[in-house]
């Protein structure tokens, strides 16, 4: 509906001055659920459907049936805030989309999963997991650092963080798991 609705988007987004005048905290999870354009919200969404429907049994097994949406509203937040906190003076700043969550989906998958194949839309081979995953954040750490742009890395950075932080929390098993299973790519 944002799409085509310009008044609708300018309330959903994240805008900082909104939150800290306005009181408008429900932009912290608003903005993820408003996309830019039809290619950003389809990359996202698939991304989420073929990551989040492995992940969801596993949090369910910790937290009940509604945990992976508790884990994946939680990381439309967590993901936000350190942006929220940069900008959150900034009039001309703003933000909008799920990648900090899917991030969060995709990277809670990779620690629980390294050596599972990815598969990047050009490249005919699947990837390990967990090779993706460092190519991924090292890609992320550097244009979050160049700055410039309308990609909120940032975002996908935390959410990263976020997904691998709230699975040890859920099985703290998963940090040595995950080790283990590095050094044992037949196990």
């Amino acid at each position: 509906m944002a799409f085509n609705n310009r008044a609708l988007l300018e309330r959903l987004i994240l805008w900082p001055p909104a939150i800290a005048r306005h009181r408008q905290y429900d932009r912290l999870v608003t903005h993820g659920f408003i996309h830019a354009d039809g290619m950003h919200l389809l990359f996202n969404m698939v991304t989420l459907y073929f990551f989040g429907r492995q992940l969801e049994p596993f949090f369910a097994g910790y937290i009940g049936s509604l945990g992976y949406l508790v884990f994946y509203l939680s990381a439309i937040v967590i993901a936000i805030m350190p942006t929220y906190l940069r900008h959150q003076r900034d009039a001309h700043y703003r933000s909008l989309g799920a990648s900090g969550a899917v991030s969060a989906v995709l990277f809670a998958f990779i620690l629980l999963a390294p050596w599972s194949k990815i598969y990047v839309f050009l490249i005919p081979i699947g990837i390990p997991a967990f090779v993706f995953g460092g190519l991924y954040l090292g890609y992320t750490i550097w244009m979050d650092r160049r700055g410039g742009g309308n990609i909120n890395h940032s975002a996908h950075l935390w959410g990263a963080v976020y997904g691998m932080l709230f699975t040890v929390m859920m099985e703290p098993r998963a940090a040595t798991t995950f080790m283990a299973r590095l050094m044992d790519p037949a196990g």
